[in-house]
């Protein structure tokens, strides 16, 4: 697998922008004149109402159109960038992702695994027949799902459903410490998970990593990794909720010392930076989120990428 110089694009649907527009186009060529990126990982998200929900919509206001993701693809296209789709899923209520949660024996009257996977399946397959269509170069058959993982016979049906239709690599975007947890990562092409780590424990939690990449013997990446602009959060980066003073040199810091750490790990083949919103204007300089437009890290990232 080639080094994945990657960063996460972000289809956010706005009132006041048409994705696939002019606007969004603009935000992808501005990533690219950044960051130095040679692989997008287009993101965008379907809901459920709550964790414990069965139903799955893919289809309302809050999800790009097809004729909208078309467009950006085939602009990505343009400027000469590898596409990995990534479909993701949340909830309307607040509740991350990782939290989607059932009973695994089957009770009546209540929420039911095998309904919730026969929605999801219906949202994945869609995406993965896009993929298939305008051959992109990896799909991701979900991200984070921390809970549904441990049903493997579901997870390992989903999968080949999915090579029925897409021919390419497959992964599945597991969150930061679970990697050693899925237990079906012989079926997929690619491994990849959140890389989240505190900027002082990269080296055991590498070490840790390893381990499960040399069990399968499969590709790895970091489908996402990041950091906020608040001093503290670079030892719980994940925590998109810290508070603390704005510090924009705190990001860059943080990516400095994960490219050094884990470019001594020749196993790790990329990553998929998070990340970059097709409405970026809105990502001021002063922003502590984890937004790189017009901070540090930009060129921190760009050296990297460009060199590597």
């Amino acid at each position: 697998m080639e080094f994945i110089k990657g960063f996460t694009f972000k289809l956010n649907p706005s009132k006041t922008q048409k994705l696939g527009g002019e606007e969004t186009k603009e935000s992808l060529k501005t990533l690219v004149e950044t960051s130095g990126c040679e692989t997008i990982i287009l993101a965008f998200g379907a809901l459920q109402d709550t964790p414990h929900s069965e139903e799955i919509d893919f289809a309302g206001p809050h999800i790009p159109t097809d004729e909208e993701l078309l467009e950006v693809i085939a602009y990505a296209r343009k400027l000469g960038l590898k596409i990995i789709l990534k479909p993701m899923l949340n909830c309307r209520n607040g509740v991350w992702r990782a939290h989607i949660n059932f009973f695994d024996l089957e009770v009546p009257c209540e929420p039911k695994w095998s309904k919730w996977f026969a929605n999801y399946e219906k949202y994945i397959l869609k995406y993965a027949q896009i993929a298939a269509n305008t051959k992109c170069e990896m799909f991701m058959v979900g991200c984070e799902l921390v809970q549904t993982e441990r049903k493997e016979e579901y997870w390992r049906e989903l999968v080949a459903k999915v090579r029925d239709i897409y021919h390419g690599p497959i992964t599945y975007n597991t969150d930061k410490y679970q990697e050693g947890e899925v237990k079906w990562w012989d079926c997929v092409d690619v491994i990849s998970s959140s890389g989240y780590y505190p900027q002082t424990q990269w080296k055991e939690n590498l070490d840790r990593i390893e381990k499960v990449v040399k069990k399968y013997n499969k590709p790895f990446f970091f489908a996402e990794c990041g950091c906020m602009c608040v001093k503290g959060c670079q030892e719980v980066p994940n925590d998109w909720s810290f508070e603390g003073e704005v510090d924009l040199n705190i990001q860059a810091d943080y990516y400095k010392t994960m490219f050094e750490t884990v470019n001594e790990r020749s196993w790790v083949q990329g990553y998929g930076i998070w990340d970059w919103c097709s409405n970026y204007k809105e990502d001021l300089p002063e922003d502590r989120g984890y937004s790189v437009f017009n901070k540090p890290s930009a060129k921190v990232i760009k050296d990297f990428y460009v060199t590597k």
